[in-house]
């Protein structure tokens, strides 16, 4: 036990991946299952407050590039749900948490797509986000969480694009749909910046999770990054931050902003956001819909198995 825990410890130090048959202590291995399950049920339910708007899309163009991204998001939580079972999580189990409450998701998604500007703003802003979470990482130390990452990345990539674009679109068009792109951002501004979670300071998992190099940079770090990142686009097209104290730091290099309003996310976390319930019915509804393909697949692996065996 002492050579191989002194092996792993190696191996997290020296940036060596830890591949699914080797040795790992358990807290490891469970905090892993509970960080990837939670991001996987993120990208399927990240599903649902852009999927309402697929049959409302304003152009031919704008629905098939949505139709692409929210097909992108399901890919998503496939690649997650298959590491995750690289560490022996099983997926109708983590599917039955979520339902059940017991397994969370991004807090972000408990909030509702009013209009057209929100879908615009979810891409530029909410993937922008996870982008620069995402980003962090491709270079965790569990190998097949970061190789999923890195193809994840690439295709968020190609989110934000289309969200910064469709959101430029607006606000460079009529008076009423400018006012509809500052609307959104309003209302995704400040649940974009609770993404990254509170202070590591208070949160119980954060200093383990770096010393195991599965998390790269603390929660602080990533969304000054994000804040850095985002303010000069907002401010290119035109729009506004709805943060009366944002503002440039010449000394530091990075924008100051305001004081986030973590009751609201705590609230939210605990099943009474915009969206909270009508989230989990919407996916309890599909994954009970599911059960019957679930089911024939079931049989046709073990008759698939019993002819190898034959």
């Amino acid at each position: 036990m002492d050579i191989q825990l002194e092996h792993f410890d190696k191996s997290i130090q020296q940036d060596i991946s830890i591949e699914p048959k080797d040795w790992m202590p358990d807290a490891y291995r469970k905090t892993l299952i509970r960080q990837i399950g939670q991001h996987a049920h993120s990208e399927v339910v990240g599903m649902l407050p852009e999927g309402n708007w697929i049959t409302r899309a304003p152009s031919l163009k704008r629905k098939a590039v949505l139709l692409a991204k929210v097909q992108d998001e399901a890919g998503h939580g496939l690649y997650l749900y298959s590491a995750a079972e690289t560490l022996g999580a099983d997926r109708d189990d983590m599917m039955d948490k979520l339902i059940a409450g017991k397994m969370k998701y991004s807090s972000i998604f408990n909030y509702p797509t009013l209009t057209w500007a929100d879908v615009a703003a979810i891409g530029w802003l909410v993937d922008g986000a996870a982008i620069v979470n995402q980003v962090a990482l491709c270079r965790t130390s569990y190998g097949p969480y970061a190789r999923a990452m890195v193809r994840i990345c690439k295709e968020e990539s190609f989110h934000q694009r289309q969200g910064f674009e469709a959101m430029m679109m607006l606000a460079n068009g009529t008076p009423e749909q400018k006012q509809m792109a500052q609307d959104a951002v309003n209302r995704f501004w400040w649940p974009a910046l609770m993404m990254f979670g509170p202070s590591d300071d208070h949160s119980p998992n954060s200093a383990q999770s770096m010393a195991w190099k599965i998390k790269r940079f603390s929660n602080d770090e990533l969304r000054q990054k994000f804040v850095d990142n985002t303010v000069p686009q907002v401010l290119q097209i035109g729009l506004q931050v709805p943060d009366p104290d944002i503002r440039f730091n010449e000394e530091t290099g990075h924008y100051e902003f305001g004081e986030i309003n973590w009751d609201e996310f705590y609230a939210v976390l605990k099943g009474q956001g915009p969206c909270n319930h009508e989230r989990i019915e919407a996916r309890r509804k599909a994954w009970e819909g599911g059960k019957w393909v679930r089911d024939a697949a079931a049989v046709f692996a073990q008759k698939q198995a019993r002819k190898k065996v034959a």
